[in-house]
């Protein structure tokens, strides 16, 4: 469906920027109001992550004038690969900064706003009300529901993005013409069912597809061009090439924008979505112990088998000396129980210590009373005593 345009046209170009917009200019549907209405615009990317960073430079490429960034993270080595936002001397830097130095290099007539602190339900709805429109390139269910809720209780509309190993997803989601992210996805998955891409992977790339795609949702919802992708789902299959759509229809039992809405203010966003289970948390409770306390064990030659949950791309990466590779699949199959050792006690991790809990759960279900898990997982072990190695 055609939209009108979100915001209303600056009064003037100067010369430097007809200069700079001339390739936007001599499009009939853009022109001198569209770009106009760019250089009025306001909108707020969070996150200047894998999809935040070229959705950024974007943005400031087409003359969006002013800028918010959300980011309260630093620089990592691993970001590299698919943050081209950032570059190799940003390592250890605020994201935040770093994503603005970048914009202004690109565009030094935009306005740079920095949000550096966590997204969450006691500053969102400030920070939002400064925007006209809203860029979700966030990783987690947590804060994509608190970015919807917060959207449809101020009326704006937001341009989502979702990318996984080889797999994007984007939409545009604003209730007041169409179906909201519920609509779309009105619970959360099971805690630990959908890997994250820091446990699962993503192709670069693929940020850059999905996130040039927001960015065209996003001149196109602000300029009032085009048919934006409301009430449609794009899923993109970089393997295959291939892009495909699924009509979302606007859900009257919805939650945040149904008839009879349900939620009319913020929720705890973390428990609505149980970064990790009950079950989890109630094993880990008392039978977690410390990267520390593993090597003192291993030193010690107690009885224990180690366990890696993660899977064989994440071993040849970096793995704990004599750790045994079982994925946590094939413990949620119940394929591993048979073959756990009765003699001794079961020492559990994974990448962090998610994947390691919900596992744990699992044996103390199954009778491995004394089981525990490692806190902080490979990446805690190498920190604190191995930190020579790699971590990812």
């Amino acid at each position: 469906m055609s939209l009108p345009p979100l915001v209303e046209p600056a009064a003037e170009l100067t010369v430097d920027e007809v200069r700079r917009y001339s390739r936007h200019l001599i499009i009939p549907d853009v022109g001198m109001d569209g770009q106009k209405r760019l250089k009025n615009a306001k909108v707020l990317a969070v996150g200047a992550g894998g999809l935040g960073s070229p959705a950024l430079m974007y943005l400031a490429a087409a003359g969006v004038g002013t800028l918010g960034i959300v980011e309260f993270d630093e620089v990592d080595e691993s970001n590299l690969q698919r943050q081209i936002i950032h570059s190799q001397a940003d390592i250890g830097r605020s994201k935040a900064e770093s994503a603005k130095d970048s914009v202004l290099g690109i565009n030094p007539y935009v306005n740079v706003v920095l949000h550096e602190e966590r997204l969450e339900a006691e500053n969102v709805m400030d920070i939002f009300s400064q925007y006209d429109l809203i860029v979700d390139g966030t990783d987690n269910f947590a804060t994509r529901y608190l970015v919807n809720d917060a959207c449809v209780l101020l009326n704006k509309p937001y341009v989502w993005g979702s990318i996984y190993r080889f797999d994007g997803q984007a939409s545009v989601f604003w209730s007041e013409h169409g179906p909201c992210y519920r609509c779309l996805y009105p619970e959360p998955p099971p805690p630990g069912m959908v890997p994250s891409c820091a446990e699962g992977g993503v192709l670069g790339v693929l940020c850059a597809s999905i996130g040039s795609i927001q960015v065209t949702e996003a001149i196109k919802v602000l300029t009032g061009i085009g048919d934006p992708l409301v009430g449609r789902l794009m899923i993109y299959d970089a393997l295959e090439m291939q892009y495909r759509q699924v009509k979302v229809r606007k859900d009257p039992n919805c939650a945040v924008c149904g008839e009879n809405p349900t939620v009319t203010e913020l929720i705890d966003y973390e428990a609505f979505c149980g970064v990790v289970s009950e079950e989890a948390q109630e094993a880990a409770l008392g039978s977690t112990i410390t990267p520390k306390q593993l090597k003192e064990w291993i030193d010690g030659d107690e009885k224990i088998e180690i366990i890696d949950v993660r899977e064989q791309n994440e071993y040849e990466i970096v793995s704990i000396p004599g750790a045994k590779l079982i994925p946590k699949n094939e413990f949620l199959m119940g394929t591993a129980l048979q073959d756990l050792p009765q003699d001794k006690r079961i020492v559990l991790h994974c990448k962090t210590g998610v994947r390691s809990a919900e596992v744990l759960a699992v044996l103390k279900s199954a009778g491995f009373a004394d089981a525990v898990h490692v806190g902080g997982g490979v990446i805690g072990w190498v920190n604190q005593i191995e930190p020579e190695k790699p971590v990812y």
